[in-house]
């Protein structure tokens, strides 16, 4: 679906047409974050033994790991969590990978401190499952540590796919290149605060969970030249318009290179200034992923769009269609 914000009209192509909907001065910029098996199945232990005495096991944990907070020391999602309480043990596999609760957060967030030896990258490859979105109710399987992965992913951190590169293909590129149009990549690992609901009374009050970024000073300074010759910047996804509009908010509309954490909260009335066009999938209600979308094109010219989407059977969430606005 082709949305234009000036106009207001909709239109509906291939995605293969996607390279005719750009003009050759365009620069596309992509995320190149890469999914691991980041969900591990494993069982209590209790806490640690005092005296002899163990502490009670058997019941079944599910931990999603969401980004690395110090040395052996993650922040993860912990089900069930109220049970587990600070001091207590899980282990996963058999025995060879154990974590240790150390701080309760809020929503199921705990921090846990792993105990291992070897490798632990290898560790959470082999005993790990790919997170693929709860809608899908299937277990993963081999196939999937690929196919939820964009064609272009490259460094490794992210608990789900930026959704709209899931889209393009190398004959894509190849169509891009062919018609002189740029491309560059960005990193924000994908985390829990993409996909967090927004549960509170007011948009102010929404906290989103921070998420780690990179922008190299190469892609910083084409990005930047786009913006002083006034051509148009197109974000690909979510991730990639929440990196670039932080970094231009922090430094005055500039695009500098930046390693760092986000938290950029965007809904409508915000003031963007570096992105110009976004190509994104259909999201949920009360989502801030959709926030994100409605501050971009407007909520009505939103509304009008889900409506015909809706009509027309286009498919929604991370495996669906998507949209380009401009």
């Amino acid at each position: 679906m082709l949305l234009h914000r000036n106009t207001g009209s909709i239109s509906h192509h291939l995605f293969s047409d996607f390279p005719d909907l750009l003009e050759c001065s365009d620069i596309v910029v992509l995320n190149n974050t890469k999914v691991f098996p980041a969900r591990l199945l494993g069982r209590r232990l209790g806490f640690a033994p005092m005296e002899g005495k163990a502490g009670p096991c058997s019941a079944q944990i599910e931990v999603l790991l969401v980004r690395q907070v110090g040395e052996k020391v993650w922040e993860a999602l912990v089900k069930p969590g109220r049970k587990l309480r600070i001091g207590e043990r899980v282990s996963f596999g058999k025995g060879e990978l154990e974590g240790t609760i150390l701080e309760r957060g809020l929503r199921g967030i705990r921090k846990l401190k792993f105990d291992f030896e070897g490798n632990f990258e290898a560790l959470v490859d082999r005993l790990g499952h790919v997170p693929l979105p709860p809608y899908l109710a299937r277990p993963d399987t081999a196939e999937d540590i690929n196919r939820y992965q964009t064609v272009f992913a490259k460094r490794r951190g992210a608990v789900a796919a930026p959704t709209a590169g899931l889209h393009f293909t190398p004959a894509v590129f190849d169509r891009l290149r062919a018609q002189g149009i740029q491309w560059q990549e960005i990193t924000l690992h994908v985390g829990l605060g993409t996909f967090q609901p927004v549960r509170s009374d007011t948009l102010e009050e929404h906290l989103m969970e921070p998420e780690s970024f990179e922008v190299t000073l190469e892609t910083a300074n084409l990005i930047q030249c786009a913006i002083a010759e006034k051509r148009r910047v197109i974000a690909v996804g979510t991730t990639v318009t929440r990196t670039l509009e932080f970094i231009a908010l922090r430094h005055g509309g500039q695009m500098v290179p930046e390693v760092g954490e986000t938290n950029l909260f965007i809904y409508p009335g915000f003031s963007f200034r570096c992105v110009n066009g976004l190509l994104t999938n259909f999201h949920l209600p009360r989502s801030t992923l959709l926030m994100l979308v409605s501050a971009f094109a407007g909520p009505e010219l939103i509304r009008e769009a889900y409506r015909q989407a809706i009509l027309l059977g286009y498919r929604f969430y991370s495996y669906g269609d998507c949209m380009l606005i401009l």
